[in-house]
């Protein structure tokens, strides 16, 4: 009993301290939801054949594709801006230009 007690105060401890995560863990630990998908059969079969988590390749697919999504979109959004101040560059340049070494 007194060794649960103290692993539990550790595990609470390190909650409190808020120590960082091992480099290659995720930056943020989400609660998962369960989700039905349809996927090709062939390529669940290959997938298993390789033992690969299909949890995990569609998670990080689906982070990669909504990435895209949101960068496709910014630019969309701010296309405007860009394109002014590629004008203005091409008609003033850049700040500091006349410094440039190379």
């Amino acid at each position: 009993m007194r060794m649960a007690a103290r692993a539990l105060g550790r595990v609470r401890a390190r909650r409190r301290l808020k120590l960082p995560a091992a480099p290659d863990a995720p930056a943020v630990r989400a609660r998962k939801a369960p989700t039905n998908l349809s996927l090709r059969i062939d390529l669940v079969q290959r997938a298993r054949a390789l033992e690969l988590n299909l949890s995990d390749v569609v998670e990080r697919a689906l982070e990669q594709a909504i990435l895209a999504a949101e960068q496709a979109r910014w630019l969309a959004e701010n296309a405007d801006a860009i394109d002014y101040y590629n004008k203005f560059v091409e008609k003033h340049g850049v700040f500091g230009e006349e410094f440039r070494d190379f």
